[in-house]
């Protein structure tokens, strides 16, 4: 068996998202056959569910011709390693809002310990530099460690790296920071500390569109970005704006989630629409976004923050599974934007 062989087989795996076999999306970076085949994939977001399972269907198609499977992935970013902050870490997505109230942090601190509880290295990055709450959600009260040349080793959490201003200051103290300074701070957050080989950096954005965006945009190759909102109208005005922030840096958004959805009465059973409902999916569907999914308004949620059990961590509620689902698909969409690019540059290529 050779080269030629493998790249047969491999035309009956299908990336159904792109709507061709990965061959011809150019989704193969190399092949090699000796002892054992070893392929390298264009596969950029481990552990999402979509590239896991592609990953299973190029094993498949060779499991009968006796060798060792040997898979491995990567994907070209476009940032070269020595213009790169973050070299080692594989996928930053900034989690946004346009306005403050509509459960951001929620949504970071429980995607981020999704993508954990997948099997990915992740670390969870709370930019917030004036309202950093993310350690209280995770019950995080020890302090960084420094080592001897005075960089800082993160908090660990619920299996991920956590790093966050709350850290740096007094518990109770009030951050009062001008521009530049938050530009200092947030650089020797992502400089200083010892986050070391990540699939995944989950960065929780302060609400609007300020100092700390624009400096997170120009100085870090963000992969994607996650937008929350509340089924209300002024919600949805401010994502608009955040929206049109990262489409102005070049930023993919990777969808759109609403929180703080239906609510169901724990005493009655029914639904109640307390903020609307299904504004987040209309907005979606407006500016030809991924629906990520809803989280409804669930007691849960704030007892979860309270003790610092992220809830999708807890198999039994149903919030929880929702959950999972917007961590799986926007592992998912971050996969969809790497291999699009893969095959989009593929296709570029002069013809020999």
């Amino acid at each position: 068996m050779d080269d030629s062989d493998v790249r047969d087989r491999l035309r009956a795996v299908e990336d159904d998202d792109l709507g061709d076999d990965i061959v011809s999306l150019g989704l193969i970076n190399s092949i090699e056959v000796d002892d054992e085949i070893r392929i390298d994939l264009a596969l950029g977001a481990p552990y999402s569910p979509a590239e896991t399972a592609m990953a299973n269907e190029v094993r498949e198609a060779l499991a009968d011709t006796g060798y060792d499977i040997d898979l491995s992935a990567s994907v070209d970013r476009g940032v070269p390693a020595e213009e790169d902050p973050l070299p080692d870490v594989k996928n930053v997505i900034a989690v946004a809002s346009g306005k403050g109230g509509v459960g951001k942090s929620t949504v970071a601190v429980n995607l981020a310990a999704g993508l954990s509880r997948l099997g990915a290295r992740v670390g969870l990055f709370d930019a917030d530099i004036y309202g950093p709450n993310v350690p209280r959600m995770l019950d995080a009260d020890e302090s960084p460690r420094a080592t001897e040349d005075e960089q800082i080793i993160p908090v660990e959490k619920h299996g991920m790296k956590l790093m966050s201003m709350d850290f740096l200051v007094g518990k109770d103290d009030p951050v009062i920071f001008r521009g530049p300074m938050v530009d200092s701070v947030l650089t020797q957050l992502w400089d200083d500390v010892v986050w070391g080989s990540l699939d995944y950096m989950v960065v929780d954005l302060p609400p609007g569109t300020g100092d700390t965006q624009l400096t997170m945009l120009q100085q870090v190759p963000v992969s994607g970005a996650v937008i929350v909102t509340t089924p209300q109208e002024v919600a949805l005005d401010d994502a608009r704006k955040g929206l049109r922030m990262f489409g102005r840096h070049e930023t993919p958004v990777l969808g759109i989630v609403e929180n703080m959805s239906t609510f169901v009465c724990p005493d009655c059973g029914g639904d109640h629409d307390i903020f609307g409902s299904g504004g987040g999916r209309e907005f979606a569907e407006d500016t030809d976004m991924p629906f990520l999914g809803e989280v409804p308004l669930d007691p849960g949620v704030r007892e979860g923050g309270d003790s610092g059990q992220p809830l999708v961590l807890d198999e039994d509620s149903d919030t929880g599974d929702a959950f999972r689902e917007i961590t799986a698909r926007t592992a998912d969409m971050q996969g969809i934007i790497h291999r699009k690019r893969q095959a989009d540059a593929q296709l570029a290529e002069p013809e020999q």
